[in-house]
């Protein structure tokens, strides 16, 4: 799950990370009180959606005045922003952050991810603060510092100053960094952070770290352990079709593709999508309805299936385990019954009930095309769509 900058902030301060003074408005006028408060000086009026980027796209800009800050407000405020990372749909600003500006000095980087291939934590450090870190990997690897960090003996305090001190940082913000870099582990840990990022981290003229742009992205699967963390939650930055789908426990993320995909167990979707991609097409959606689905809940993620109007055929691969087929066979043809279907059907079953499964589906009076096996499956898609 991803939060806003504002909210990211909010978590940095609980775990005793410096962040500049400001609030988040969701209107010109409250921007304004926001700015008053804030004092006299320049303020950063920063937009608020799910995406880097901002400021190359207009949605981050600089007020002399409260006047200023609201009338800046405003121009953010209901813009339809556009960022490398939103595509060229970009993303509707419901609210911005104000903030009191800094004085910077130097911009450092800082991130803490998960290495998938050593399976544990790793801290991601630059001098090259600001950019972007794909880029500074690219151009410039050696400015790249990591650190894994064993789960099981968290990070110690030799790894904190190693980072430190490579990052070639006087003694006076060396004594801050190293605490900082332990308080946001503490954060990514408590938290079950799949993401914690800090960019830029600054030094500003007076020697103090701050956090002046920050980015959380929080693992789905740990959010039972944080019911709080719910809250943050803005449905009006993700997919409709994919929360629509959270409210039936459906893994689905909608994709740029043309062929649908219902299929039971992530594995077998990946293999799914695979093979769609294989016979030159690109799948619309990931699609798992997962092992204990019933026929309400096939209905529904057929019906979710359907809703995305770039679907041009649907392929459908279940291996009947725990689902049994005719489980998934009744609420397919259910479904069928109650929505318009106007795209081609593929249907690959195979395991638990696969011959009455097919039955089902052979009596239902409705448009399908059954395949043998995956490969004969795909094939069939491709040659609906060619």
């Amino acid at each position: 799950m991803k939060i806003h900058e504002y909210q990211a902030k909010r978590l940095l301060k609980e775990f005793d990370i410096p962040v500049p003074e400001g609030e988040v408005a969701e209107t010109p006028e409250q921007a304004r009180k926001i700015a008053e408060k804030l004092g006299a000086g320049k303020m950063v009026v920063k937009a608020q959606i799910h995406a880097g980027g901002r400021g190359k796209g207009g949605g981050i800009k600089v007020a002399s005045t409260p006047e200023e800050a609201e009338k800046l407000s405003g121009q953010i405020i209901g813009m339809k922003l556009v960022t490398p990372q939103t595509g060229p749909e970009g993303k509707q600003v419901r609210k911005v952050l104000l903030e009191e500006g800094i004085s910077i000095k130097k911009e450092l980087y800082l991130g803490i991810t998960i290495d998938r291939a050593a399976c544990c934590p790793m801290i991601v450090a630059s001098e090259a603060g600001g950019m972007e870190i794909e880029e500074v990997a690219r151009s410039t690897p050696d400015k790249i510092l990591r650190e894994q960090v064993d789960p099981i003996l968290g990070l110690r305090g030799f790894q904190t100053r190693k980072l430190a001190y490579g990052l070639g940082l006087e003694q006076a913000v060396i004594k801050q960094a190293a605490p900082l870099i332990s308080n946001l582990y503490r954060l990514f840990h408590n938290k079950d952070a799949s993401l914690a990022e800090i960019n830029p981290l600054v030094i500003t003229e007076d020697d103090r770290l701050l956090a002046l742009d920050a980015k959380v992205d929080l693992d789905d699967s740990g959010l039972n352990r944080h019911k709080e963390l719910l809250e943050l939650r803005d449905p009006n930055e993700e997919e409709p079709l994919e929360v629509e789908a959270s409210k039936y426990n459906l893994n689905y993320i909608k994709l740029d593709g043309s062929v649908g995909c219902l299929v039971n167990g992530a594995g077998l979707a990946m293999a799914t999508m695979d093979l769609i991609k294989q016979v030159g097409l690109e799948p619309a959606n990931f699609l798992d309805v997962g092992g204990q689905a019933s026929a309400e809940m096939v209905e529904n993620a057929f019906r979710i299936l359907l809703s995305d109007e770039k679907v041009k055929a649907v392929l459908i691969n279940i291996f009947g385990g725990i689902l049994r087929c005719d489980t998934l066979a009744t609420g397919i043809v259910e479904a069928g019954h109650k929505l318009e279907i106007k795209v081609p059907m593929v249907i690959r079953l195979e395991g638990t009930n696969v011959e009455q499964g097919q039955n089902i589906l052979n009596k239902s009076g409705l448009n399908f095309t059954v395949a043998a096996d995956m490969k004969e499956a795909a094939e069939k898609i491709a040659s609906t769509l060619k």
